[in-house]
């Protein structure tokens, strides 16, 4: 299992995450934002799931090609 951890009132909307993993990602019509699917908002305006192994790969991209750093990917046991 792993974790996803947003800090999503940093976002700015950029779609990177939604472009390495849309099934996880989406840009909210509201305000722009990416929104973490699935995500519940633990505190402070950070969102967290835990999903499956198969979804390592590509939320690691997502991460990494975030360019204000907000995406924390971890391997859970």
């Amino acid at each position: 299992m792993i974790r996803i951890i947003q800090q999503r009132e940093k976002c700015i909307g950029c779609n990177a995450c939604v472009e390495a993993a849309d099934y996880r990602w989406r840009i909210s019509k509201k305000d722009g934002r990416c929104t973490l699917v699935g995500g519940v908002e633990k505190r402070g305006g950070f969102y967290s799931i835990i999903v499956p192994d198969h979804e390592l790969e590509d939320n690691l991209l997502a991460a990494k090609n975030c360019p204000v750093n907000i995406i924390k990917v971890e391997k859970i046991k």
